[in-house]
């Protein structure tokens, strides 16, 4: 299992990724992969896996895998648009995403993300449309 990049195990863990679960568990150059619970934090007042839990863990896939594919020093990549359809029901477990590259641009990315159960079905197919942006001035990065 290839390891992770520092930068993303020094991550702050005190994010909407972090309430939800959400765990990285590759990021190269040609997929990111993570996995989220689908517990009380993640589902719907039915029992189902939230749709909006599953968009969250999409694009968390997409703008990490499109954060390794910048200059973190000079670039950062934001959200522009995010869709997702949602195919099947989960009510317990752990889905999986896997997001790959579909165009990484000078100032865009767009990535695909496919979320499964635990059986392999699909749950939820989203694709993730980011801007990269230049940070201004010495003090922009964090």
């Amino acid at each position: 299992m290839p390891t992770l990049p520092e930068w993303v195990r020094s991550l702050p863990s005190a994010t909407l990724a972090g309430a939800l679960g959400i765990e990285i568990v590759e990021l190269t150059d040609e997929r990111v992969v993570a996995t989220m619970p689908v517990d009380d934090r993640t589902r719907q007042p039915y029992g189902l896996l939230h749709g909006g839990a599953s968009i969250a863990l999409a694009e968390t896939v997409a703008s990490l895998g499109a954060a390794g594919r910048v200059d973190r020093e000079r670039q950062a990549v934001v959200g522009q648009e995010i869709n997702g359809n949602h195919i099947r029901a989960v009510r317990d477990g752990v889905v999986r995403a896997v997001g790959t590259p579909l165009h990484v641009g000078r100032t865009s990315q767009v990535w695909s993300i496919e979320i499964r159960d635990e059986a392999g079905r699909l749950v939820c197919v989203s694709r993730c449309t980011l801007a990269v942006v230049e940070l201004q001035g010495p003090g922009a990065r964090r």
